[in-house]
């Protein structure tokens, strides 16, 4: 079992970057598949990227393909989101989750556990 536990959102001007961090507590962070979510207001939950235990595997949806980058370190039980080149419609709350297993889904009905998110804002 594993907490993952956000870090690193807030207000950037749009073209900007932001860095997220999840770090998840636990010994066994790195048999998780780990994912990155969004939720703006009025919207569902829609999974951005996601990366597989060891990172050789990751998947990226196409409204974020070219710009954002996940990554992972086990040693230090954490993940992360590197957000370049980003736009007005990124605005949401950003959550991280883990995934038990080696197969990555997009459904965030597959993750099991979740963080409890953190806002990005991007101005105009």
């Amino acid at each position: 079992q594993v907490q993952p536990v956000e870090s690193g959102g807030g207000l950037v001007q749009a073209g900007g970057s932001l860095r997220l961090s999840c770090t998840a507590s636990g010994r066994t962070f790195s048999s998780y598949i780990m994912g990155w979510f969004r939720q703006a207001p009025g919207k569902e939950r829609e999974i951005l990227a996601a990366i597989s235990w060891d990172g050789g595997s990751t998947y990226y949806a196409d409204s974020v393909k070219g710009r954002f980058t996940i990554s992972r370190d086990n040693a230090k039980n954490t993940v992360y989101l590197q957000m370049n080149r980003l736009k007005p419609g990124d605005t949401a709350v950003y959550y991280c989750a883990a995934r038990p297993g080696i197969v990555i889904t997009t459904d965030p009905s597959g993750y099991d556990y979740w963080g409890q998110g953190t806002q990005v804002t991007v101005s105009s």
